[in-house]
Formats: structure tokens, C-alpha cells, sequence
């Protein structure tokens, strides 16, 4: 049997002579002795009231921004015309491009840095603007009916900010058919798999979204609806 000392060193027999050779030293746990289960220690760092917290946060953000938004519009349209005129459908249609993005931003690096608490503000945040947003301009699947109707001839700018949030999503949901069919057809041996990386992965996000928003600014969507 080797005989250990205090340097990761010990002695053995090796052929028909004795030598010193170098052995590995057995690492200090790191998890402390205690009579608890796994489950008993999973239970206790699992955190339930932030968790709660956050749930009834997002849903907060979900409802009353957009409650908000949909009074000011049906109550208060003639005042909304008036500041909203001060800006181009363009312009319009680029904030709320920008919110939206920014809130499907923080809602996927949430999924990659899950013990990070700031994403989740920046989600629900975003998603409180973007409501709000959606509210203002009625968002719906035909969104140019009710705004016409509460803003009359001042409905290209709702519409545009509705185009803006739908050229979002739009550019999300394309972002995953195209990153799952990335991940499916490329072998993992081949030199194309660095397009699966992470950072090839938000560059692809954010190009889809780039020329999503293009399409809207440029494309005669502004115009059309």
C-alpha cells in the first residue's frame, strides 16, 4: 500500500524497487455535512416569494398598462391626437419596435442568466411599455378597423405603432423556426456549427429583427394600412 505524505507525494513499489511518485489530493467538499435530503436543500434555496413576486409582476405589466392605454385612447383622443402628431409613422413605428425588442431581449437573456434578477426587471418593464403601447393603438389582429374608428383620419400613427410591435414578434417567431432548423439540419462536426454559438445566435436575432423593421419603415406597410 502507498504510503502518503503531506507534500501529494507516496511511496510505492514499481517493478522490484521502491520510488517516490506523485499522487492526487482528494479535494475539500464543498457541500457541508448536515442531515439534510437533496430535496431538503433544493427546497430551501428555491426562493418561492420572488418567484411569486415576479409572476404577479408580469401579469401586472400584461393587464393594467394596457387597460391604461386603451382608456386614454377612448377617452382621451382628441389630447392623444394632438401630442401624437407630433411625430412621423416612421417614428412612431420605431419606438415601438424598440420596446417591443426590448422586452423580448430581456425575456430570453432571463432563460440564458436565470439566476440574474435584472433581465426579469427589464422584462417586465418592457413588457409593462409595450402593453401600454398596444393599448394606445388598440392592437388587435385588425387593429385598422378600431383605430379608424377612435382616430379617424390620425390613425397612421396607432398603426404604425402596431405594425412596429407585430414586426417584432414577427421577427422572433422567424428567429426560432430559422435557430431550430439550424440546430437540426448542422452536424456538430461541421465547420457551420459555429452558426449555433450563442453569440452567432444574437447576431441572427438581431439582424432578423433589423430587417423586420426595414420591411415596416420601408417596405409601404405605413402607407397601406
Amino acid at each position: 500500500m502507498a504510503d502518503e505524505t503531506n507534500n501529494n507525494e507516496a511511496t510505492e513499489l514499481v517493478g522490484d524497487h521502491v520510488e517516490t511518485v506523485d499522487v492526487s489530493k482528494h479535494p475539500d467538499p464543498s457541500i457541508p455535512v448536515t442531515d439534510l435530503s437533496l430535496a431538503d436543500i433544493e427546497r430551501r434555496q428555491s426562493h418561492p416569494v420572488p418567484w411569486a413576486v415576479f409572476i404577479v409582476a408580469v401579469l401586472a405589466a400584461i393587464i393594467a398598462p394596457y387597460w391604461l392605454g386603451r382608456s386614454l385612447a377612448v377617452g382621451h383622443t382628441q389630447w392623444l391626437i394632438t401630442h401624437l402628431n407630433l411625430f412621423t409613422p416612421r417614428g412612431v413605428a420605431f419606438v415601438s419596435w424598440t420596446v417591443t425588442l426590448t422586452t423580448f431581449t430581456g425575456l430570453g437573456l432571463a432563460v440564458v442568466e436565470s439566476r440574474n434578477w435584472l433581465w426579469r426587471i427589464v422584462f417586465v418593464v418592457g413588457l409593462a411599455a409595450e402593453q401600454f403601447i398596444a393599448g394606445l393603438s388598440l392592437l388587435k389582429l385588425n387593429f385598422w378597423y378600431s383605430t379608424y374608428v377612435v382616430y379617424g383620419d390620425s390613425a397612421r400613427l396607432p398603426n404604425a405603432a402596431n405594425l412596429g410591435i407585430i414586426a417584432a414578434g414577427v421577427g422572433v417567431a422567424v428567429y426560432a423556426v430559422v435557430w431550430v432548423g439550424l440546430l437540426i439540419l448542422i452536424k456538430k462536426d461541421s465547420p457551420l456549427n459555429v452558426l449555433t454559438r450563442s453569440w452567432a445566435s444574437f447576431i441572427l436575432f438581431f439582424a432578423i429583427e433589423t430587417a423586420a423593421l426595414l420591411i415596416v419603415l420601408f417596405g409601404g406597410l405605413l402607407t397601406a394600412v
